[in-house]
């Protein structure tokens, strides 16, 4: 099984790209899923000595869902983090990441347009994610794919992930 993470910021559009994604990919070879579906709460880890297990937790639950398909799984998870603390199932023979990278502008300006219960209710709740942001900028060779998706349409990001995970070599 490959794993594709679309990764990015919040305010990047992953589960955008996830919810178009999920309408173009064949539903026989992938399974699109979000962080957000996998059942488990950020809550129930955040402060505990095991904060790292969450995203351990939420992967092995994505992997076991795909059921033997490819996995694009959507997760605002840190490349460097998954590297180096987590592990990954059996069965997952290759991971790449995918990444979402518009402008911080655009960032500010979505995270901004969100209602008040998602939590981004001030500059100070924002600047954390335009950090992320700058950081996939600056690191962006490390990554096969890395897409300003500003300026483009939904079904535009979405082609240009798809033609990216079909023509990825198989293991």
């Amino acid at each position: 099984m490959r794993l594709f993470m679309i990764s990015g910021p919040c305010g990047s559009g992953k589960s955008t790209m996830k919810d178009a994604l999920t309408e173009i990919m064949d539903p026989a070879r992938y399974a699109c899923i979000d962080i957000d579906e996998v059942g488990f709460n950020w809550w129930d880890y955040a402060g505990t000595d095991h904060e790292s297990k969450y995203h351990d937790d939420c992967i092995a639950e994505a992997v076991k869902r795909a059921a033997g398909r490819d996995l694009i799984f959507v997760s605002c998870t840190n490349p460097q983090d998954f590297i180096e603390k987590h592990v990954l199932p059996e069965g997952v023979d290759l991971t790449v990441f995918i990444i979402l990278n518009p402008t911080d502008e655009a960032i500010w300006e979505r995270l901004r347009a969100r209602p008040a219960e998602r939590g981004f209710t001030s500059d100070d709740k924002i600047e954390p994610h335009i950090g992320y942001n700058q950081w996939f900028r600056r690191n962006k060779g490390k990554f096969p794919l890395v897409i300003d998706n500003t300026n483009q349409t939904i079904d535009e990001t979405a082609g240009i992930i798809r033609k990216f995970i079909e023509s990825y070599p198989k293991m």
